[in-house]
């Protein structure tokens, strides 16, 4: 009779088990198609997102990329923002000088960080990641939701967020930080 295995728990990863997580971490995880993000040690896994969140998102980078000056760089998700060794966010678009980013990341935070909300993020993006990137001090934060569709756009002002915009459907979003731009929400799902 053979013996049987026992089944491993746990994460074999992180050593020791039950310790908070850090940025090397989530560098030996798995590539598995999710996405990972650390908030103060502790790991949140999302879904892919769906099609009309990849749409707006895609929609909103083409707008950013048309209007971005030569010295900054407009990248869309995945990429890494690393605020702390335990906090490391990955944002569906971030601005930030194009000498700031490594070839791996973004060690600290974008001039601009944009999500689009999805149901399984939408009280992390509005809460978690609002607050996370308001203390390391992201110039710029805007969310998208598809849902209305609209868009609020947060601006820092005296190490607080401070809202400057919010347009729905058709109305237009004349924003100037990091760069000037308009943002038609309606226009992201076309």
């Amino acid at each position: 009779m053979s013996a049987v295995e026992p089944i491993p728990t746990g994460n074999p990863w992180l050593e020791p088990p039950g310790a908070p997580l850090t940025r090397a971490d989530l560098d030996r995880m798995p590539d598995d198609g999710r996405r990972h993000e650390l908030v103060d040690g502790v790991l949140l896994v999302t879904p892919a997102p769906a099609i009309r969140h990849q749409i707006i998102a895609g929609n909103l980078n083409d707008v950013l990329r048309r209007a971005c000056p030569a010295e900054f760089l407009v990248l869309f998700a995945p990429v890494d923002v690393v605020l702390a060794a335990d906090t490391v966010l990955e944002p569906d678009l971030v601005v930030a000088p194009r000498d700031a980013f490594t070839e791996r990341d973004l060690p600290g935070p974008p001039l601009l960080a944009v999500e689009v909300l999805s149901p399984s993020t939408r009280r992390f993006d509005v809460m978690v990641k609002f607050s996370r990137l308001e203390a390391a001090g992201c110039p710029a934060y805007w969310v998208v939701d598809p849902d209305t569709p609209s868009l609020i756009a947060w601006e820092l002002q005296d190490g607080a967020y401070v809202q400057v915009a919010k347009a729905t459907g058709d109305e237009a979003a004349h924003l100037t930080s990091p760069f000037e731009v308009t943002v038609v929400p309606a226009d992201l799902l076309s």
